[in-house]
């Protein structure tokens, strides 16, 4: 009996203690619930919240913002938001409230480097300039690479008289952002007016900033300071492609400065090796003034002044090598099936929907005046159709009244013609231009078709009996 009963008293001590685990259960689950339930609602409430900021925030005006910071206190985007809208325009009264707006997003976000930047504007447009300086370093200092930020810095210096340490953040804004290039360089120039100072403290040893100083200062005109930072750009032995010269090239032969364009080619080749041919060393800086030619032997003769007269080289179509002018109706490029020498010609292809009537390529080439010249070219041609096929010409650049000749062309089929051409450089002609050339046919059946090709171009200076007769009697000759 006494055992029935302690069995029956433990069976009930151990129901209590199931029941009273379930009962805690009960009250843990309820609580697991009614916290995932306020959880929900605060991200439902959240989320809501965000979604009408948002949607206020959108308006991009002064109520937009000031609802928007109503539902989302906490986003410092929302007042700086607020800020921007009075600042557009910024009206009187609204500046300390644009301070106090500014102030209150770094202080919700003291990381982000932009809002510092704009509270730095608004501390100088409110004449704390210490406060102003100290907002825009410390925007500079969470984003140092930022074009931004350095941009406003560098502003702001330059408003305070601070030139040097303008230059060096419009340096770190061009470097952030190469786009940033004119309007920097404008900035630096308006403010300053110094070609030494821009160049030796905004102007980084960086290949592609200098040659987009270098083209700023072209397209502005300040030819005197673009040989300065070309000078510069070559003494510090930077690696460039040769087109990226070609807008300075371009400017010299505009401008006709002539002495420096073959210093800076020669420079140019000696970087570039395999741009082949053109500009004999002694040309290279030639005075201006007509010098008595030195002594030579009977017959001597200069080295080839045609670049890439071969063609072994491909064309760069710029600077002082060949240039080709597009035209409708003709394909011109470099051929490696057929040449009179070394492994390519030129090869331009008529496709007999044209009748053409232009320079079909070109180089520039300097020369000294009152100097006798030969040139020499092989010209081939298979079915060349019209009475007027392709020659050469030679002229002065600036004026071809001055010095102008011309060869006979191929027409039909041809073997390998040579084509010389003897003349005498005027008394102020500095620049000649070598065109293969097609003149317009008066025929009724004008349209050129047929392939021509150019192999073993070259000019040089001449200094013989012929060249004295043809001095004397300034005679052109063109053999055909």
């Amino acid at each position: 009996m006494s055992s029935r009963l302690f069995q029956h008293d433990i069976t009930f001590q151990a129901g209590t203690r199931t029941y009273g685990r379930l009962r805690s259960i009960g009250w843990l689950d309820s609580a697991a619930r009614v916290s995932l339930i306020g959880c929900v609602w605060l991200c439902l409430s959240l989320v809501f919240s965000q979604a009408v900021a948002n949607r206020y925030s959108r308006q991009q005006t002064p109520e937009g913002f000031r609802k928007a910071i109503h539902w989302e206190p906490w986003n410092p985007d929302h007042y700086a938001g607020l800020a921007r809208a009075l600042e557009r325009p910024l009206k009187e009264g609204d500046l300390l409230e644009v301070v106090r707006l500014y102030e209150k997003a770094v202080q919700l976000s003291p990381h982000n480097a932009i809002y510092w930047a704009r509270l730095g504007q608004a501390y100088e447009w409110a004449g704390r300039l210490e406060d102003a300086q100290n907002a825009h370093e410390q925007a500079m200092f969470l984003s140092p690479s930022s074009p931004t930020v350095n941009w406003t810095i560098g502003n702001f210096y330059l408003r305070e008289g601070k030139t040097k340490l303008a230059l060096h953040a419009f340096q770190r804004t061009v470097l952030g952002d190469p786009e940033m290039g004119g309007p920097a360089f404008d900035l630096a120039w308006r403010a300053t007016g110094d070609g030494e100072l821009i160049a030796r403290e905004m102007i980084p040893a960086d290949t592609d900033i200098y040659f987009e100083y270098l083209n700023y200062l072209v397209g502005t005109e300040r030819q005197d300071e673009a040989e300065k930072v070309w000078d510069r750009v070559v003494e510090l032995g930077l690696h460039f492609e040769p087109t990226q010269a070609f807008p300075y090239l371009d400017a010299l032969i505009q401008h006709r400065r002539i002495d420096q364009l073959t210093a800076a080619w020669s420079a140019l080749r000696k970087k570039n090796p395999s741009i082949s041919g053109g500009l004999h060393a002694s040309l290279a800086g030639f005075s201006t003034a007509v010098e008595p030619a030195p002594e030579k032997q009977e017959g001597a003769l200069d080295a080839n002044l045609v670049t890439n007269g071969d063609f072994e080289s491909g064309i760069l179509n710029g600077g002082l090598d060949w240039r080709i002018n597009p035209a409708p109706g003709v394909i011109i490029g470099m051929d490696n099936s057929i040449f009179r020498d070394g492994t390519h010609s030129l090869q331009i292809r008529f496709e007999g929907t044209q009748n053409l009537s232009d320079a079909l390529v070109f180089q520039y080439v300097p020369v000294r005046p009152n100097t006798s010249y030969r040139f020499a070219a092989f010209m081939r041609a298979q079915g060349i159709t019209t009475d007027s096929g392709p020659r050469f010409q030679i002229r002065d650049a600036d004026d071809p009244a001055k010095l102008f000749v011309q060869s006979g062309d191929v027409v039909g089929d041809s073997t390998w013609v040579r084509r010389q051409l003897d003349f005498i450089s005027g008394p102020s002609t500095r620049l000649l231009e070598i065109r293969v050339v097609r003149l317009a046919s008066s025929k009724f059946d004008n349209r050129i078709a047929g392939t021509a090709w150019v192999d073993q171009v070259e000019m040089k200076a001449i200094e013989s009996a012929a060249a004295t007769n043809l001095a004397r009697g300034e005679v052109h000759t063109a053999a055909r």
